[in-house]
Parts: C-alpha cells; structure tokens; sequence
C-alpha cells in the first residue's frame, strides 16, 4: 500500500521473498492445482508486510484461503517497483493498490479490475510541525512539501485551493529532515510516520487529504483474463480475504506473528500503533465498526474519483469507469 519510507537492500527483498514463498507457497501456477489439490494464487503486496496488509496474513496464518481450496503466496514490493505492472504482465493473480491508481491504469490500457476495497478510506495525510503557521490546505501557498514525484493527490490541493506558489520537492523516505527543520512539510501515512516522530520525540500535527475531498479506496485486483477465465477462484479469493481482514480487527496476533517473522524491521510497539491507527481512522471499516462494510465499494465513489481524475488532466483518454472495479464479489 504504502511506503513507510524505510531503506531496504535488495538483498533483503529477495530473502523476504524467498521466505514468504516458502511459507505460504509457491508453486507453478500454469498447474491449476498443487500436490495438495489446492489452487496456487500469488498476491503482490504494495510493499513489505506490514499491518496495513493485516487482513490476508490473517487469512493465511488462520487457513481462511485454504478452506477456499487457495495456496495464496503473498510477495513484498520493492520501492521501484509497480505491482500494477507485475499484475498486468501476469507476475501475480492478484495486487494490492488504490482506486484512483487502477483507474489511470484502466485508462492507460493496462487490462485490470479491483475485486475489493482493503480500505474504505486512504491513509494518506500531510504532517507539519505542531507549531506551524500551516493550519489547513490553502496555508500550504508559499511552502514546499516533501511528496511522492508526480503525486494525484498533490495535483488535487492545488487545484482545489487555487495555489499559485507551493513548490515540491521529492520525498526522502525519512523523518530526518523533519524532526531536523521546524519548517518541513511532508507526505505521509498516518498509521505509520507519526510513530516514528513521537518515539523521537517529535511534535506534529496531520493533516489527512481524504479530509479535503479526494479520497479513493485502497483496493485488490486482478486482471481482466484472469477474472474471465477463473471467477470462482476470485470468489474464493475475495470471501477469504474480506474473512481476513473482519477477523484482524478483531485478533491481529495470528498474522502479526507471520509478519514479525517476515519482516523484523517491524516490531510490535510499533504495529500496535498501527493497528490503533486503522481503528482510529475507520480506515479498514468505514462508519460501521461491526466490519460489515469491510471489503465493500459503491459506483458513487468511483464515479468521482474518475470525474476529479479527469478534471486534473491525469485521465487523458476517457474511459468508463465501471470497467475498472466490480461490485459482483462485494455486495
């Protein structure tokens, strides 16, 4: 999902790879069944495990896509890499992404449609310092903030508060310059920065662009064939993962245990905010917090993310959005 801006070496994807292969699976998936008689399915994550990913470790460590008949191999991301590429190119079944993405990518060509929503709503915020002059978005005019190059969301402040002098400069993937300059502005995820901040000794304050207007899904797909050739196993896929998730919010120890293990840059301190921070924000569930709505979409969202998306210019070619989701899994 998300970059919690953490240096990795290559030679630690490769060993986390090699290691949630060996855990949850990985077979030839030109066979449609294993030894076991199980379905191999690849799911490629949107970055190394973390709790943001919570609900498909809890459906493997508790065997929810076994009952499904699935083997289900969970890859890491690394930071140059697109899981829509490795999806559309058949490097994986399933990816993890968000909304607005899957539309500029329908738009581009690119053959997918999401199955489900991981997120109701993003996580993603801007953090300035508790003392800034910087009180909402408009304040932003005459600063510079450290964001994602080319990031939609940015081009959506702009244009919403009509900001003629607000520059932006690449994120680092550090609160270094943060914690050292009391004037720095940068984007974030609010389950994770502010944790390192604080455990610094950091003030801030986050200000969450959901709350401005532009607010996609954070979403799972698959692609276009894949689903036309195997909707029971996206059926499986889908009820197995939205089980994962209702039951992470309730139990997260199954599958922080797996991602402790994959993943040893995590510790649980720091997964606990985490985890408090997705209850806080209803990010996993939306309004309802019975987990009801976990997993679920509507056309409505949809249809406004690809109407802002156009009216920014990031959708070129017109598309019709409902080719890039569908409800059939979720309702």
């Amino acid at each position: 999902m998300k970059q919690n801006f953490l240096r990795w070496s290559s030679t630690l994807a490769a060993t986390m790879a090699a290691s949630l292969a060996l855990l949850t699976g990985c077979h030839n998936n030109n066979a449609p069944a294993n030894n076991s008689g199980l379905i191999p399915v690849r799911l490629q994550a949107d970055w190394y495990p973390q709790p943001e990913q919570g609900g498909y470790f809890t459906a493997v460590a508790k065997g929810y896509y076994q009952a499904e008949g699935l083997d289900v191999t969970i890859l890491p991301l690394g930071q140059y890499t697109s899981g829509l590429q490795v999806v559309s190119s058949g490097g994986a079944e399933f990816g993890l992404g968000a909304s607005d993405q899957i539309l500029e990518a329908v738009s581009n060509g690119l053959p997918l449609m999401a199955i489900g929503a991981t997120m109701q709503h993003d996580p993603q915020a801007v953090m300035v310092h508790k003392n800034s002059l910087v009180r909402d978005f408009a304040g932003l005019e005459g600063h510079t903030v450290a964001a994602q190059p080319g990031a939609t969301w940015f081009k959506f402040i702009v244009s919403k508060y009509h900001l003629k002098d607000v520059r932006e400069t690449p994120a680092t993937h550090s609160i270094a310059n943060f914690l050292q300059d009391p004037n720095y502005i940068q984007q974030i995820f609010v389950t994770s920065e502010p944790y390192f901040v604080g455990k610094a000794g950091g003030d801030f304050r986050t200000m969450l662009i959901s709350g401005a207007g532009y607010d996609p899904y954070r979403v799972f797909f698959t692609r276009n064939d894949y689903l036309a050739q195997h909707p029971d196993v996206v059926a499986k896929f889908v009820r197995a993962s939205i089980k994962g998730w209702q039951e992470y919010m309730r139990d997260p120890a199954p599958a922080n245990a797996l991602i402790l293990k994959m993943n040893p840059a995590q510790n649980p301190e720091q997964m606990q905010y985490t985890i408090q921070a997705l209850k806080d924000g209803s990010f996993i569930t939306g309004a309802d917090p019975s987990g009801s709505e976990i997993g679920k979409m509507n056309a409505a969202r949809w249809a406004a993310t690809n109407t802002q998306l156009t009216q920014l210019g990031v959708i070129r070619k017109q598309i019709d959005p409902t080719t890039a989701y569908t409800l059939k899994y979720v309702q």
